[in-house]
This record gives C-alpha cells, sequence and structure tokens, in this order.
C-alpha cells in the first residue's frame, strides 16, 4: 500500500470513528446496520470473488450466528465474549456439514444445494415454532454484556466498526498468504491446480467454512444489536441481497461489498421513507445499471477514474466479467487491493 493510499485508509478509519461525536441517532443505527452487512457480505465475497463459488444460501450462515448468539443470551448469559464466538462456531459448524456435501458438485448443481438448504432452514425456523418464535422470529434478546460499558447505539456503532476492521484486516493478511494465493488460482483455473497436485476439494471447503464463521459474526451482532432475529433472515432475498451488495461495490476487492452495503441499506432506509414501497424499483434499478456500465462496482469506478486522471483520458467504464473463462494458459494474478507477498 502507498503512503497516500495509507493516510487515506487512516483519515476514513478516523472519520468512521468520530461518528458517534456528531451524528444522529438514526444516522449511527444505519451506520451500524452497513458495517453488519458489510461483514455478512464481505464473508459471501470470500466464496464469489476469491474462490469462484456462487452461494445462493449465505443467509443461512448470518441467521444461524443471529439465533444461536440470541439464544444463548436469552436463556444463559449476555455476555458478548461467550454469545458471539459461539454464534460464529454454530454458523462454521454448519458450514462444514453443507459444504461437505455441496463442494461435491460445481456451478448451477451447487448453487441450487445451498439454495435449497437455506430453504430448509427457513422452513425450520418459522415452523419450529417454541425455539425460534415462528414467523414473528425471536424476540426480547439482550444487549450484550461483558464489554465495560453500557451498550447504547454509539457504542454498539463502534464494537460494529471494531469488528468489521478485524474481519478486513484478518482478510488481507489470509488473501495475501500462500493459503488466499491458492483461491484465486482455484477461481482462474481449477483444473491446473488439481494437475499441480493442489487438493483443491479442502482448500474450497476450508474458505467455505470461514466464510460461514464470519457471516455468523455479523449474525450474531444483528440479533443482539436489533433486540432480535426474525426468518426473514435465512430467506433467499437475503442471500441475493448479499450478492447485489457485493456485484455493486466490487466483486473482487475486499472494501467493494462495504460500499454495496452502504449503496443498498441507504436505497432501502433512507429511499423508501419517501418513496414507500417503491425502493425495490430503485434498487433494481441501480442493480442493473451497475450490470450493464460498470461491471467493476463502485471500486471498479474509482479505478477507472484514478487512471483517467492521471493520464488526462476520459474515464473508460470497466466492463469486467464476473469470471474469465478458464484458459490453460492464464496465471492467477494478484488482486488489486491484496498486497504482495
Amino acid at each position: 500500500m502507498t503512503v497516500p493510499a495509507r493516510l487515506a485508509t487512516l483519515l476514513a478509519v478516523a472519520g468512521l470513528a468520530s461518528l458517534p461525536l456528531w451524528a444522529p441517532r438514526f444516522l449511527l443505527t444505519v451506520a451500524a446496520e452497513v458495517l453488519i452487512f458489510g461483514i455478512a457480505a464481505t464473508s459471501l465475497n470470500l466464496l464469489l470473488g476469491y474462490t469462484g463459488l456462487i452461494s445462493m444460501g449465505h443467509a443461512a450462515y448470518f441467521a444461524t450466528g443471529g439465533y444461536v448468539a440470541g439464544l444463548l443470551a436469552k436463556h444463559v448469559t449476555p455476555l458478548f465474549w461467550a454469545t458471539t464466538p459461539v454464534g460464529m462456531v454454530a454458523a462454521a459448524a454448519l458450514a462444514l456439514v453443507v459444504g461437505a456435501f455441496a463442494l461435491r458438485t460445481a456451478a448451477v448443481t451447487f448453487l441450487m444445494i445451498t439454495l435449497a438448504v437455506g430453504q430448509m432452514l427457513y422452513a425450520l425456523a418459522i415452523k419450529w415454532r417454541t425455539v425460534t418464535g415462528g414467523s414473528d422470529g425471536l424476540l426480547g434478546i439482550p444487549k450484550p454484556t461483558g464489554l465495560g460499558v453500557e451498550m447504547d447505539a454509539p457504542r454498539m456503532y463502534l464494537v460494529a466498526l471494531v469488528c468489521y476492521l478485524l474481519v478486513l484486516w484478518f482478510l488481507r493478511r489470509l488473501l495475501a498468504a500462500p493459503f488466499g494465493r491458492t483461491l484465486v488460482g482455484i477461481r482462474e483455473n481449477e483444473g491446473r491446480l488439481r494437475a499441480l497436485g493442489c487438493n483443491v476439494q479442502a482448500y474450497k471447503l476450508a474458505a467455505f467454512v470461514l466464510a460461514g464463521g464470519l457471516a455468523g459474526l455479523g449474525g450474531a451482532l444483528f440479533g443482539q444489536f436489533n433486540g432480535f432475529i426474525a426468518p426473514s433472515e435465512i430467506h433467499w432475498h437475503r442471500s441475493g441481497q448479499l450478492m447485489i451488495m457485493i456485484i455493486i461495490g466490487g466483486v473482487h476487492s475486499l472494501i467493494g461489498p462495504l460500499l454495496g452495503a452502504f449503496v443498498v441499506v441507504a436505497i432501502q432506509d433512507l429511499v423508501s421513507s419517501l418513496l414507500t414501497q417503491r425502493w425495490m424499483t430503485v434498487m433494481g434499478l441501480v442493480f442493473i445499471g451497475f450490470v450493464l456500465v460498470a461491471r467493476g462496482g463502485l471500486v471498479g469506478l474509482w479505478h477507472a477514474l484514478h487512471r483517467a486522471v492521471r493520464r488526462g483520458l476520459p474515464v473508460s467504464l470497466p466492463a469486467r466479467p464476473l469470471r474469465r473463462p478458464a484458459r490453460d494458459a492464464d496465471v492467477p494474478a494478484p488482486d488489486a487491493d491484496v498486497p504482495a507477498k
């Protein structure tokens, strides 16, 4: 990372950390929601953007973390250091079971299996009323304790910010390591990795479990901060929304899912207050616009603008496909925001 990029990152983090000093409570709540969905979308991007796996059931791990952490907080202890890790472990365990079977397939079959598992868990959450609260959701989840202060909206926002930064730092280090390079190689040319003797299945499963655990972190934060979690968080609509966040922000980028989460949550929370039921139409038009005009997402637009300014040329929008067709001559290229070893 260059010196200007480091300074820009520090200024951005300082700006986000100062938000509780001047922002109204409503804006803090929206910002915390953006960070939480940013964690979930970033975990899905580990599969979609770096491993080449399209999962349509990722919301199942998000909701599992939320339900398990919520049940633990409600019936055992609301201690943050107990509920959140247990929620993450439960989501990772579910991902291990699902991944062990689903990763034996590929492409559309893999997508359909993950979608089916998510919908099965959605039906289970509706029917198992004595545990999950049924269609009403799990209500009355207490505020987390154990952080030394009473958790109001500004402090919850700061906890979400710290968790997001830790996830970002962890994934950045992971993707710069041989493990992350191998995932990118699997995305680019899985056949070549197999020919080189790489245990592709084990790497995919490890990425799938890791992504599930991180999604569980987002779900645990979501449930404890809002005081409830509903079956709608398991539905495929939520998985599709996480995927839209990634595409709008930028698929092959770590920061892209957070930018996409900001756009989606802003449209959902702010535009819906003006246009009521029309916010989904606005969301659809924005999504179609990015797919047709800027497939690199907001991060791709930023890189195109930066190149144009440096060269004094008109802005040329990137038309980057989600996944290039594998070719034997391809050599995995490092991603732009992952530092070289």
